[in-house]
């Protein structure tokens, strides 16, 4: 009778981690179990607590290590589950700007709104702190500007991220290249007016922008657009209100 000896293996310093059949041939390592329910829930889990961390003191000096002892793990085990510090925090991101989205979505309350509506609603949502949202999100883009040999995929997600978004508010009645001509405008410019507002340490310029940005919108709808405007739209008035900006954008001080 032929015996074939499977040997189980836990990931290193953790006991309670998914155990994984390792035998000799076709070995997959240490990263075999995390597609099973179990091992997808720990990840999420151990990623939920490094997103803690960044909301709290921000990307400054982020680090395997750091995130481990944010996790109450250690490297090694985080190493199990993610292909390392960089992918880690692209991850971490990636969630961080889903919270920013639902959040800018649910400022809107009536779809029926005309998109300059829309924006004006979805801006505050935007770049308004909570509890640490905008400072970390403000300093990944930091990073993608600062390194972009390292961290470009920061950026590049972030638009992958947002467009379809921005697309949904454009009205039904346009054709899909002007929902994203007007969509990757919307999205460019109003990153223009954040990295404006964190460098001069004043909103006036911004503010000057987006109001400006908002009746070109409004003639952009005006000539085949749809959507309900509300009443005094096009009379003067702040366009936003949020609060003051707090950090740079990769230092966070």
């Amino acid at each position: 009778m032929l015996l074939i000896n499977v040997r189980r293996t836990r990931p290193p310093c953790e006991d309670d981690e998914p155990w994984t059949l390792s035998p000799r041939t076709k070995r997959a390592g240490y990263r075999r179990s995390t597609g099973s329910k179990r091992g997808e829930a720990r990840r999420r889990e151990l990623l939920d607590l490094v997103i803690e961390d960044l909301l709290a003191n921000g990307l400054a000096d982020f680090s395997l290590r750091r995130a481990a002892r944010a996790a109450g793990t250690t490297h090694k085990v985080l190493l199990y589950y993610f292909d390392g510090a960089d992918d880690l925090l692209v991850q971490a991101v990636h969630r961080l700007r889903d919270r920013r989205i639902v959040n800018a979505m649910d400022a809107i309350g009536d779809n029926d709104l005309s998109l300059a509506d829309k924006l004006r609603a979805v801006f505050p949502a935007f770049v308004g702190e909570v509890s640490g949202l905008r400072q970390a999100l403000d300093q990944a883009m930091g990073l993608a500007m600062y390194d972009p040999a390292r961290y470009a995929g920061l950026g590049r997600a972030a638009t992958d991220q947002y467009l379809p978004s921005l697309l949904a508010l454009c009205p039904d009645g346009w054709s899909e290249a002007r929902k994203t001509e007007v969509a990757q405008m919307v999205l460019a410019t109003l990153r223009g007016f954040l990295v404006d507002w964190l460098t001069s340490g004043t909103i006036d310029g911004a503010e000057a922008g987006f109001a400006a940005l908002l009746r070109a919108v409004e003639r952009e709808g005006g000539s085949g657009g749809v959507g309900r405007r509300r009443s005094g739209c096009g009379t003067p008035r702040r366009a936003w209100t949020i609060c003051e900006p707090r950090g740079s954008l990769v230092s966070g001080s």
